[in-house]
């Protein structure tokens, strides 16, 4: 058995080519905290998180001085002791946020070092139910300066035309007049056999606001409605749920498998959309998965889709992966060195060992925050 030799951690700006805005926010650029652990045998499992648009060293600290020591010397193969005790370690820190991201992307290079050692695909390793493909949806829909309904519909009807049987678009930003108009003209251009889901990125910040914009929605019959409220308004959500025909789905910020048995618990979401980056890692995300189950419930991770197509691969009550038809609002597809191939609204799952991608250096190097030495290392 080899033993953990080195942690490394890196953090990187990356611009949008063009200002993107949904619900209450503007993003301009995105920060990612990237990290390396490499075993004595000199395999490397990487790990990643998006962590806002400011204070993306916050994670790199969280790594630098208090987990990375943690994990150096360790077995790769204990993955649920070292998860318990970086957790436990980070209790007076923040078990959410910026220090949970940090443990979710070691656990997650943790499960990538260790499917690479037996040269597997991490979804193999997993113990996955299929092997060739798995169902994904179109996410986009975003608001842009000068965008029409009708330029939206020509959007999501694109992402029809190449296959997808499932798109997702933005609303919560503009009026009821308004955002009706949007959602009318993208049910109009996709026609009614294609699933329609609506993220509302947080906008609302009462039930009764929520229920106009959603009895608008109804007639269009869209799949879900997406975080509604801010992710501390879980009796909102339980309540929108509640009044509204169409199925609540929030969890994408949400960290910890306790904070998602409220959420079961208090009937807030039929869909959670769980994300490993984010949660805690490949770990806690599987054992969020496995309570959904129990309660009916399915998975639709939120965001990553080089790292989701894996885990829905490997879990049977995962519905879709999202996913990002170009780099323009998931532009961490710029940083690795390997995309995804689509066919006919599907992911094709990668062959290689682990993820089934590696950093692209150069494309690190360009946006660091330390150009000249892109990369913090802890070692034996």
């Amino acid at each position: 058995m080899s033993a953990i030799a080195s942690v490394s951690v890196c953090n990187v700006r990356v611009p949008l080519d063009r200002v993107t805005s949904f619900a209450n926010r503007t993003v301009r650029a995105r920060d990612y905290g990237l990290v390396r652990v490499r075993s004595s045998d000199g395999v490397e499992g990487i790990g990643f998180s998006y962590v806002g648009n400011a204070g993306g060293r916050i994670m790199s600290v969280a790594v630098e001085d208090l987990l990375a020591p943690l994990l150096l010397g360790q077995q790769s193969t204990r993955v649920e002791g070292l998860w318990e005790e970086m957790y436990r370690e980070a209790l007076l820190h923040g078990r959410s946020g910026s220090v949970m991201r940090a443990i979710s992307a070691l656990d997650m290079a943790l499960w990538d070092l260790n499917a690479r050692l037996v040269e597997l695909p991490l979804y193999r390793y997993l113990g996955c139910w299929t092997t060739t493909s798995v169902p994904a949806y179109a996410s986009g829909g975003y608001y842009l300066d000068g965008k029409t309904p009708q330029h939206l519909g020509e959007e999501l009807a694109a992402y029809v035309r190449s296959g997808f049987k499932a798109v997702k678009m933005k609303v919560g930003r503009l009026g009821l007049a308004e955002e009706e108009a949007r959602v009318q003209a993208a049910r109009e251009a996709i026609g009614p056999d294609i699933l329609l889901m609506l993220d509302a990125n947080n906008a609302w910040s009462d039930v009764p606001t929520a229920l106009q914009f959603c009895k608008r929605y109804e007639k269009y019959e869209p799949y879900w409605i997406e975080e509604p409220f801010s992710p501390d308004e879980i009796d909102s959500h339980a309540r929108l749920a509640e009044r509204t025909q169409i199925c609540v789905a929030t969890g994408e910020i949400e960290a910890g498998r306790w904070r998602f048995k409220e959420i079961l618990d208090k009937r807030a979401a039929a869909i959670l959309q769980t994300d490993a980056a984010v949660c805690g890692g490949i770990s806690e995300w599987r054992r969020i998965a496995h309570t959904a189950a129990s309660y009916g419930a399915t998975i639709s991770p939120h965001w990553f889709h080089d790292l989701h197509v894996h885990l829905v691969a490997a879990t049977s009550n995962c519905r879709y992966v999202e996913y990002f038809p170009d780099d323009q609002v998931l532009n961490f597809r710029r940083l690795i060195n390997r995309q995804l191939e689509t066919k006919d609204g599907y992911l094709q799952l990668p062959t290689g060992p682990g993820l089934g991608f590696e950093f692209d250096e150069n494309a690190v190097a360009k946006y660091a925050s330390n150009s000249a030495q892109p990369w913090a290392r802890k070692k034996l």
